[in-house]
């Protein structure tokens, strides 16, 4: 066990992923075709979307117009994650290392974790999971630029380690950590960052860099559950439906969905960018690789790395109820889509309707389930407009 502190570092880049691109809300055609060579998984597996204990109904609202964006923490210092918490509170976190308590429209001024983190490049805190009133799981940078995942006690600011991962590079370190339907913890590692996935850890499934890593949170056991992927920054689990926003390099951005397995998935880089085959292949073998639902090109609203977003199962806007919402951290829209089970459908822009806010961060989901987005600058809430 070891205390944690605090380190004053100032956060100067954003958390996303280097060199990554946006997502387009229907899929593109592919120029340079993948080959099939066989029988490939070239979508999701088909499966009914989850459900919920209750589903909302719009009966007695009147109709949604629109949606808009309610600052409710303005001057916030570059907060990452937004999680449930207690009854009445949720956390934040910073990327400086900290985390505070939030009641929905005011951050608390004493943090309830402060950990020394490293911010160089895409470094930081990174991602936390609630274990509990007292116990939170978190990812973050160390000072030496290694992954780290923890468990922190909150009355005593004890830390209980779980895994470390070397960190090549200063980008594509990843980001979420969250429980999965299995009770363990699941945790979004890049490639090791540099271009042309320089470090070769892709395709290769003796790493945990490059994919989703499933962890043990009782005694820290871990292994690779998903591979394939190039910067995983933000993945949101809805029921046994994974969705995964990969931030792309050249040309194109992507979100996985896909159905919870217990042996994961082949999401394709390098071999595949998107739906299309990654330059400067003119065709590709996609056998065994699962192809991502929605593609989003470089050239689309400014996109240059996808903000995956979060599945709303909230009440204020029961029409939005199962609706995955997402961004990118250059064009800062907001889109939506809903999950069929089998495809995207449903796909909506609200960029009109909000405006761009500046560089999305991320996304969070407070206690009472409404959405938030995360810029640098501070927090907005999506509220409906009636």
């Amino acid at each position: 066990m070891r205390l944690l502190r605090f380190i004053g570092l100032v956060a100067l880049l954003g958390a996303c992923s280097g060199g990554g691109e946006p997502v387009d809300t229907t899929p593109a055609t592919p120029t340079t075709s993948p080959t099939t060579g066989g029988s490939s998984t070239s979508s999701p597996p088909e499966v009914p979307p989850p459900s919920t204990p209750s589903t909302p109904t719009t009966e007695s609202v009147p109709e949604l117009v629109g949606l808009a964006y309610e600052a409710v923490a303005e001057g916030v210092e570059f907060p990452i994650w937004l999680a449930p918490w207690t009854q009445d509170q949720s956390l934040v976190g910073l990327r400086d290392g900290r985390i505070h308590s939030f009641d929905g429209s005011t951050v608390s001024t004493e943090p309830l974790v402060d950990i020394a983190v490293s911010t160089s490049g895409e470094r930081g805190l990174l991602g936390f999971d609630v274990g509990g009133d007292d116990t939170v799981f978190v990812h973050y940078s160390d000072s030496s630029g290694d992954t780290v995942v923890s468990e922190v006690t909150l009355s005593t600011g004890s830390e209980r380690v779980l895994l470390t991962v070397s960190q090549p590079a200063s980008n594509h370190n990843g980001g979420t950590l969250q429980f999965g339907p299995d009770g363990m913890l699941y945790l979004g590692l890049g490639d090791g960052g540099g271009a042309n996935d320089r470090f070769g850890h892709g395709q290769n499934t003796d790493t945990l860099l490059g994919g989703i890593v499933r962890i043990d949170p009782e005694s820290g056991d871990s292994e690779l559950w998903s591979y394939g992927l190039r910067n995983p920054y933000r993945f949101w689990i809805d029921g046994d439906v994974f969705y995964i926003g990969d931030v792309g390099q050249n040309a194109y951005e992507e979100i996985d969905v896909v159905p919870f397995r217990s042996d994961g998935y082949n999401f394709g880089w390098p071999i595949t960018e998107g739906l299309h085959c990654f330059s400067p292949r003119s065709d590709c073998e996609v056998e065994g690789i699962t192809l991502p639902l929605v593609e989003i090109a470089h050239d689309d609203a400014g996109a240059c790395a996808v903000t995956g977003g979060v599945v709303y199962r909230g009440s204020a806007i029961p029409e939005l109820d199962g609706h995955y919402l997402y961004s990118d951290y250059c064009g800062g829209w907001l889109r939506s889509f809903l999950f069929d089970g089998s495809e995207a459908v449903e796909h909506r822009d609200w960029t009109d309707d909000v405006g761009v806010p500046g560089r999305v961060v991320s996304f969070g989901m407070d206690h009472t389930g409404e959405i938030y987005v995360l810029t640098p600058d501070g927090i907005r809430r999506i509220v409906p407009v009636r």
